[in-house]
């Protein structure tokens, strides 16, 4: 998957405002949700929108995946806004080097439907979740839109992109819910692509 990213970064930004409304709410969403002072981790982050929206209110983000053309222009749009409490690093979103309990909110967005797996990310993103801490989950809902993929899949279709779910808010927190990890709440940002926003809260 990494390769194919690769490929693509130049481009990521530039599809994605074929959803800007929805991505940008969602961003917006998800910054909301972060608490102030929190030690972040964004993986799976691509080029940093939802880390540049966490580090507004974050003591520090980490924003890490495992494409480095991706994390480079991230690293570029957090120098452009001034932001200097990001770092950046790769990361397997599988199998992260971090202990548990590292941070106090980890946010992975749009990569849950792209995996084989899910269940393993998210078991995962769940161990370095601090007690007390919030697990933040945005994934695009494609179940929702049906065979009318909108044009940022369309265009990513074109260059080889594969998805391996096409959730809808009810079977994205079927999943959730069947890891029996914590009360799952999805959260539906409508649009062109919509966006169920998944957040599980870790008891203390």
């Amino acid at each position: 998957m990494s390769t194919f990213w690769d490929r693509v970064a130049w481009l990521y930004d530039l599809v994605e405002r074929s959803n800007r409304a929805v991505n940008a709410a969602a961003a917006a969403r998800v910054a909301g949700l972060v608490p102030k002072g929190a030690r972040v981790l964004d993986c799976a982050a691509g080029t940093g929108e939802f880390s540049l929206a966490a580090a507004e209110r974050a003591e520090t983000v980490l924003c890490t995946d495992l494409s480095l053309p991706m994390l480079d222009r991230a690293r570029k749009k957090a120098k452009k806004r001034g932001l200097t409490n990001i770092s950046f690093a790769q990361r397997d979103i599988t199998a992260l080097p971090d202990r548990d309990g590292s941070f106090d909110a980890v946010i992975a967005a749009n990569v849950l439907h792209l995996l084989p797996q899910p269940e393993r990310a998210v078991r995962e993103l769940w161990r370095v979740t601090a007690p007390g801490g919030r697990l933040i989950l945005p994934t695009y809902l494609q179940g929702r839109v049906g065979t009318a993929y909108g044009t940022m899949i369309k265009i990513y279709q074109g260059v080889g992109f594969h998805y391996e779910h096409a959730f809808t808010s009810e079977t994205y927190q079927m999943l959730l819910e069947s890891l029996n990890l914590a009360p799952v709440l999805v959260e539906v940002i409508p649009g062109r692509v919509p966006e169920g926003i998944a957040v599980l809260e870790k008891s203390i």
